[in-house]
């Protein structure tokens, strides 16, 4: 009972800082109120990742300052601390008029700051079924806290950790300010904030002013800090896939197809994509806030890219420009298709990266969760079955190179989806076992990994349908008898071990024709040149 109390009381205090990650390392606080958990007035200052300081020679464990907090420093000095700023509280006139007294202090107000690892170091022990984050007349004579504060039990390697800051009303005040100061970290780990009253007098207590979170590089969150570096990877991939492509593109004008114009969209939308999300996080970690109407930009320009890519491979699977020269009924299905995932994916991304949505509860994540996963899976059926149908249609027309392009693809596009499914079983079971995002430093790969595979897609792609001086002669015809039997006959002489293939070569008996068979080799090696 004790732990499943604990569990759910920590959960509900770690959910707390989602709507203060809006604003990123810089928390701003607006006249936010006070919310009762257990025994307690609570009200959460953040949650990040922080690097311990390069430059803490000379600083011992968890330093708090007071006298350095409006020194200019540059952002990339090496420290790293949580810095408050005008922290500022108010009570109810009721409050106050309970403590007529102006000579003593009344309304107790702390600041809690603690790592992750280091949770079950605030709070007592469960009485009348119940874990007090304050600590109670009962609890005051079982473990000896002092009353009407909380709970704090030191750190087993330092006596000052984790570190609470008192903070005291005078008198009948309705006002008080927490003294600006820094506090340094010299210690790796997920630091959590939060602002507790155990007076029950202080109900209805609201808090205003700021706090900076910052990491020995800048402002960017722990977890953050190697999407910065991993974007510049990525920009630069698709800078030379872009190069290439436009090279081959430029070269063959006269021949493009339809699909490959399709393609050099979907490869410029990524370059931007990529080249956006590096600007994005470089403003970040410079400033230490995140303007919505600059990540909205961002995610809008990948959920249009995610949504051009998947009609792309739709496009493709059905034959687009090879066995059909247009969609004909199905466009409208496919556009329609296409605008539901871009909305689906937009909310989604929005409330991911933007955090415009206070407090996200998983129910209320899980709502804009499943409608991009149910059309993600309806794609992926679609995309198959499709695929199926255009080889079977490549096969009949005894197409061997047209047959041997879309067999390579969809031997990318199997292991693609396996190596999806496989990913996300591991990205479920990473945050089902890390509830507390105390592997932080890793989480970073769960994002990188779909632009990742998204990427090495693209190339796949790009390979197959590279622009080439033959590339019309791969497009649609009307033509009867462009191919002969002899092509068809071509395809029974086997297949490579470990090929996956969505349709199997049926052996015919027929005669053969060498010439025919040798200019379809010609033609291919003309395409790959």
């Amino acid at each position: 009972m004790e732990i499943t109390y604990r569990s759910r009381l920590f959960t509900l205090l770690f959910l707390g800082h989602s709507f203060f990650s809006a604003r990123a390392s810089i928390h701003i606080y607006d006249t936010q109120p006070f919310s009762e958990v257990g025994n307690a007035f609570l009200l959460s200052g953040g949650s990040e990742g922080i690097v311990a300081s390069s430059a803490a020679a000379g600083l011992p464990p968890y330093t708090v300052d007071s006298s350095s907090y409006a020194i200019p420093r540059s952002i990339n000095d090496g420290r790293s601390y949580i810095r408050f700023e005008n922290i500022s509280f108010w009570r109810t006139k009721d409050a106050a008029d309970e403590d007529p007294d102006m000579d003593h202090d009344t309304g107790l107000v702390q600041v809690v700051i603690f790592e992750a690892a280091d949770r079950n170091s605030i709070g007592g022990s469960a009485y009348g079924g119940q874990r007090s984050i304050c600590c109670t007349p009962d609890l005051a004579k079982l473990e000896g806290c002092k009353e009407g504060r909380v709970i704090r039990m030191p750190s087993a390697t330092d006596i000052n950790w984790p570190i609470v800051l008192d903070v005291n009303f005078r008198g009948d005040d309705l006002f008080t300010k927490l003294k600006d100061e820094d506090v340094y970290i010299t210690k790796t780990g997920m630091y959590n904030l939060f602002f507790v009253a155990c007076d029950s007098k202080l109900k209805g207590l609201v808090m205003s002013g700021k706090t900076i979170w910052k990491n020995p590089d800048g402002y960017l969150p722990g977890r953050m800090a190697p999407l910065k570096k991993f974007y510049v990877l990525m920009s630069v991939a698709y800078l030379l896939l872009s190069l290439t492509w436009f090279t081959q593109y430029l070269r063959f004008w006269k021949d493009i197809l339809q699909l490959q114009h399709c393609i050099t969209a979907v490869i410029a939308l990524g370059l931007f994509e990529m080249v956006l999300w590096y600007a994005e996080y470089v403003n970040f970690n410079s400033l230490g806030v995140r303007p919505v109407a600059i990540t909205t930009w961002v995610v809008t320009i990948g959920a249009v890219r995610k949504t051009v890519s998947r009609l792309l491979i739709l496009s493709v699977s059905m034959g687009y420009g090879v066995v059909r020269p247009t969609l004909g009924g199905l466009t409208s299905k496919v556009l329609l298709l296409g605008l539901t995932y871009f909305l689906a994916s937009e909310l989604l991304d929005i409330t991911e990266y933007v955090g415009t949505i206070n407090d996200i509860s998983g129910r209320a994540r899980l709502l804009l969760v499943l409608p991009a996963a149910f059309l993600d899976a309806f794609l992926i059926l679609w995309i198959f079955t499709s695929l199926q149908k255009t080889l079977e249609q490549l096969q009949s027309k005894r197409s061997s190179v047209k047959l041997d392009i879309y067999r390579k693809f969809s031997n990318a596009l199997a292991v693609t989806v396996i190596a999806s499914v496989v990913w996300i079983a591991y990205e479920v079971y990473f945050k089902a076992t890390d509830p507390f995002n105390e592997r932080w430093q890793s989480a970073w790969i769960i994002t990188a990994f779909w632009d990742l595979l998204t990427l090495v897609l693209l190339c796949v792609i790009c390979y197959l349908w590279a622009p080439s001086q033959n590339s019309q002669r791969y497009a649609y015809s009307e033509e009867a008898g462009e191919e002969s039997d002899e092509e068809a006959q071509s395809l029974t002489r086997g297949m490579p071990d470990g090929d996956i293939s969505l349709v199997e070569s049926k052996e015919k008996n027929g005669n053969h024709h060498i010439n025919a068979f040798d200019e379809e080799d010609v033609l291919e090696e003309d395409k790959r040149e």
